[in-house]
């Protein structure tokens, strides 16, 4: 039966050290239904490795997030996929949603609508464009939890090597196999990226990267600049 598939959850991490610990005992109640969690760190220079050893399992990969989870995903036994950024939370029987809802829709993958968590009043209208978006084109982002079925990730290639927009490229190739499965269960994200560079400031820079990359400028490129400008 398709609720009895498992699930591996993989976490890409990297000087999470803050909030690892409490990510990891959100996702406890999955591990207690059969479903593994896999973080895989990216050469941490915290003791993040130590905090996120009550995970099923925790190795290490080379620095870059498209590398950390393709690791995670070569060694994960779930007959589904899902990649969690380290500073975000599951909703509520996200197992159950997304299996049920895999079944249901006859679709390969998908993602949760996303809620931002922080002090800003900007944050929520942020999301809610972000998930309209996401509905409108059909293209996901790391903080809405991507999750798909083994079987169509590898037969896309994986995340392909890129130093940024791994998620927005994925979601191009999975795209053929079928529209993803939106959820409306929220999966809440950390607000740290934006409040840290400024709001308005991360809005615009991040809708900057995004259309130079649908306009064909190096994913290198557009990494560096980005880790130029958040310092």
């Amino acid at each position: 039966m398709e609720a009895r598939l498992k699930i591996s959850i993989i976490v890409p991490a990297l000087n999470e050290a803050e909030g690892i610990a409490a990510v990891l005992a959100g996702l406890a109640p999955l591990r207690n239904r059969g479903h593994e969690v896999i973080v895989v760190d990216g050469g941490s220079s915290d003791n993040t490795r130590e905090l996120a050893r009550t995970a099923d399992r925790v190795i290490s990969a080379p620095r870059g997030r498209a590398s950390q989870m393709n690791a995670g995903a070569a060694l994960a036994r779930g007959e589904v996929l899902v990649f969690l950024h380290a500073d975000t939370r599951l909703p509520e029987n996200a197992d159950a949603r997304i299996l049920q809802g895999l079944a249901a829709s006859g679709r390969t993958w998908g993602r949760f609508d996303v809620r931002i968590e922080g002090e800003s009043r900007l944050l929520p209208v942020i999301a809610f464009f972000m998930n309209l978006r996401s509905r409108a084109t059909g293209i996901a982002t790391g903080d809405q939890a991507i999750f798909v079925r083994r079987e169509a990730f590898e037969r896309v290639g994986r995340f392909p090597p890129l130093e940024l927009m791994e998620d927005i490229a994925l979601s191009r190739s999975l795209k053929r196999f079928s529209r993803p499965l939106c959820l409306a269960d929220e999966a809440v994200t950390s607000g740290r990226r934006w409040e840290r560079g400024g709001v308005l400031r991360t809005v615009l820079l991040m809708g900057w990267l995004r259309l130079a990359f649908f306009l064909g400028a190096a994913p290198a490129t557009l990494a560096r600049f980005y880790d130029g400008e958040r310092g």
